[in-house]
């Protein structure tokens, strides 16, 4: 007798968290954008909206492996999920002046390229996320979290923004390093995706010549 497999239904815990988070993203990007954002209540729940994303990204991943809850719409849609949110949050950002848009547009390019192709590919070539991508979606996660945040810098003075003082001007200029960090580790990242396609394509071809 052969071996009977169970179709993972698509209603389930990651996926539902998955598009919980696809949902996130208008509410987000709209209390990221009040007041031209220079709303303190408003960069502070944009702030809490984005962490929760990014919290329930983790765990769905987690919950879908350990409990073998993989699906075709996941494999799809969480990676749509991840890169909206974060797109967001740089156009949103890059909108309100506190990200350069040539960065925000380098990012975008490279982020939308990589899923797009992942996709693609989906049913011939199978890649595991590698370290760089790892320390990428960390590095993006934290610098955008702390830059989602009403901190004091440059023109950002006076009001309420001062109330976080000193300490909040270095935590601004900290998120904007990682974020120089996180821009590296992008492109890095996005190089080694594509040498990683390239090979897993030629060596498939080879096999089959």
């Amino acid at each position: 007798m052969g071996e009977q497999t169970t179709e993972v239904s698509n209603l389930n815990l990651p996926n539902v968290l998955t598009t919980l988070r696809i949902l996130m993203v208008p509410v987000f990007g709209w209390a990221l954008l009040q007041e031209g954002g220079d709303s303190i209540l408003w960069r502070c729940v944009a702030f809490v909206i984005f962490v929760a994303a990014m919290i329930t990204d983790k765990i769905d991943g987690d919950i879908a492996r350990a409990r073998n809850l993989v699906t075709n719409f996941g494999k799809i849609a969480d990676p749509i999920a991840d890169k909206a949110i974060t797109g967001m949050a740089f156009i949103g950002l890059s909108l309100v002046g506190d990200i350069w848009w040539w960065v925000t547009i380098v990012v975008l390019v490279r982020e939308w390229s990589v899923t797009l192709l992942r996709l693609s590919i989906l049913k011939h070539v199978v890649l595991q996320a590698n370290q760089s991508g790892k320390i990428k979606t960390t590095l993006q996660a934290v610098a955008l979290a702390g830059l989602c945040l009403p901190l004091p810098h440059g023109d950002a003075h006076g009001g309420a923004f001062d109330r976080f003082g000193t300490v909040g001007e270095v935590l601004f200029y900290l998120a904007q390093v990682m974020l120089a960090g996180a821009v590296v580790m992008t492109l890095w990242s996005g190089y080694e995706f594509f040498r990683d396609v390239w090979r897993q394509r030629h060596a498939l071809r080879g096999s089959t010549a």
